[in-house]
């Protein structure tokens, strides 16, 4: 079965409002069990809505080339930053520069809703799209290792 792939938005992005049920292109990821709605994507960022059903995660793993952000809408989501466990709910951002590793995880029985974005956007718009309903955690990590982002086994937490 061959994934399909998305190109790249036109750059620059246009200007408006992005409704909230909408993303682009009415593209809508499956990754790992994850909902992603991209929202916004040019060169310099890109944006998504996510959702994050009990039980799911996104594995430690390093931007070489990215600053990463999360605004935490509904729910609370647990962030392994650097070798430490923090909390964010609803109104927090958490914060991930390039070069740190961090893991993302929802162990709170309940849906985190939450904002994404990364700058720049580099190879993630590509890599999302290759990744898009792949269930084999060894090959989503496999995937990501062509774009700028490496799997990387979880700390000892402080």
């Amino acid at each position: 079965m061959t994934t399909p792939t998305y190109p790249l938005p036109p750059v620059p992005m246009p200007p408006g409002v992005v409704a909230g049920e909408d993303g682009i292109k009415g593209i809508v990821w499956n990754i790992l069990g994850q909902t992603y709605t991209p929202k916004s994507c040019s060169e310099s960022s890109m944006s998504w809505h996510a959702v994050f059903p009990p039980g799911t995660f996104v594995p430690h793993h390093i931007h070489f080339t990215q600053d990463e952000f999360v605004y935490i809408l509904s729910g609370e989501l647990e962030a392994e930053v650097g070798g430490k466990l923090r909390r964010a709910g609803p109104g927090d951002l958490v914060v991930l520069p390039r070069g740190i590793a961090h893991g993302l995880f929802n162990r709170s029985g309940a849906d985190v809703v939450a904002m994404f974005w990364v700058s720049p956007t580099a190879k993630l718009w590509e890599m999302f799209s290759l990744i898009h309903n792949v269930p084999d955690p060894a090959e989503v990590v496999r995937i990501a290792g062509f774009h700028e982002l490496e799997f990387v086994p979880p700390p000892a937490l402080d």
